[in-house]
């Protein structure tokens, strides 16, 4: 139940949201909820009170796993979800004050907001994906993230916490926890996670399983994985499984988001039809025409992103597009580039794009790779071959794309 104080808080941020879009100055949904978190500080929490809700947070797959586990709720009821990635307070408020009738909620949420937001929305469920570096000069150091993570949810004994034991950060913030499924979600960036967070002793990998030699530390037999063609979960569970959506890590999101609705009361098997139909996430994975070319837009904003982005690239395309912006939700620091592995782009005309285009053509060159430099990205796609195209840009370089693309539609 809002309050009364609640409503007046809501309704001022209903004006606002209205007054931006109306003024063409957004979707209104960030003012919105601001407006109403300054009335009312509380409001966060009224909005959550009597609904089931699954946070998801990780430094990658937020927003397809958070879309993939609202399709999987949906086979329960009504579900209450921020889809378009607006994962902190103000956002949040938002998608609650959209759906004040729905019981379920999914909600994306900033890995350093998860503590409080958690405070406020009491969660069922905690869905885990991954940490790795991401934006140093904003969200910090990753082991004080997991740090974060752990001592937030010792707040919360009885959320369900769905934590992707292939990761060893996600693994060690979840290990204390009560109620813990884990799934084997796949861990293919191990870059940051070479020492083990509890002890600073190594992590030693063999295959699959992974240890800590300083402590008894270990990777967790998984409740559910998967494979190339299934879905894997309790008592014997294995169902067919083929995703809209490329890569293996969308299968690991995909297996998180069933665990995660399996946990609330979904069926199975209709909660992996569910997630099997998600084929566009706020614009990530779509194609579109663009004069002789079709362009399939791809996401990444960090080295680990960066790597499984590249592996979804088809090397039989007309050309490859990699655009980079230096700004702020970027990241201003752009030496992780130095950490991607650009290579083996051996039969595809490769263009390097955005703001910072010039620091990626000099990362290129080192990896031996031929490019050109075409800064303006809807102009890098018109200079490849007729034909496919696939795109890979960073946050500010995919957000100023999809709205050149939107405005062409």
């Amino acid at each position: 139940m809002v309050t009364g104080r609640g409503r007046v808080a809501l309704a001022a941020g209903a004006g606002a949201r209205w007054a931006s879009r109306v003024t063409g100055r957004g979707a209104g949904a960030m003012i919105g909820g601001l407006v109403a978190m300054t009335l009312d500080r509380s409001i966060l929490g009224q909005l959550a009170r009597d609904r089931r809700t699954v946070v998801v947070t990780g430094t990658n797959g937020k927003s397809t796993t958070t879309r993939m586990t609202a399709a999987a709720l949906a086979t329960l009821g009504p579900v209450a979800t921020n889809a378009e990635g607006a994962n902190m307070d103000a956002g949040l408020v938002a998608a609650l004050a959209a759906a004040p009738d729905a019981t379920l909620a999914a909600l994306e949420v900033d890995e350093m907001h998860v503590p409080h937001v958690c405070d406020a929305t009491e969660p069922a469920v905690v869905v885990l994906l991954n940490l790795s570096r991401d934006q140093l000069d904003r969200v910090g150091e990753i082991n004080h993230i997991e740090r974060t993570l752990r001592s937030g949810l010792a707040r919360h004994p009885s959320a369900v916490v769905v934590a992707n034991c292939d990761d060893v950060l996600m693994t060690s913030a979840a290990y204390d926890s009560a109620n813990v499924v884990w799934v084997a979600a796949g861990g293919g960036w191990a870059g940051d996670s070479v020492s083990c967070p509890r002890s600073g002793e190594i992590i030693v990998r063999e295959q699959t399983h992974w240890y800590s030699t300083g402590m008894d530390f270990k990777r967790p037999d998984p409740d559910w994985w998967f494979d190339d063609t299934h879905i894997h979960g309790p008592d014997g569970l294995s169902l067919p499984m083929t995703l809209a959506l490329p890569g293996a890590v969308n299968r690991g999101n995909a297996t998180q988001a069933v665990a995660a609705a399996v946990t609330l009361g979904a069926d199975p098997a209709a909660a992996v039809a569910a997630v099997s139909l998600v084929d566009e996430v706020a614009g990530r994975y779509r194609t579109v025409q663009l004069g002789d070319h079709t362009a399939r837009v791809l996401l990444a904003k960090n080295p680990a992103g960066w790597q499984e982005a590249l592996s979804m690239v088809d090397r039989d395309a007309a050309g490859v597009v990699i655009a980079v912006n230096g700004q702020v939700p970027d990241g201003e620091d752009l030496s992780w580039l130095w950490d991607v592995r650009f290579e083996h782009f051996e039969t595809v005309q490769v263009v390097a794009a955005g703001e910072r285009g010039t620091d990626l053509a000099v990362r290129l060159g080192y990896a031996g790779v031929e490019h050109t430099l075409v800064h303006d990205t809807v102009r890098a796609i018109g200079s490849c071959p007729p034909g496919h195209v696939e795109v890979i840009a960073n946050y500010t370089a995919f957000l100023q794309l999809n709205r050149v693309l939107e405005r062409a539609r």
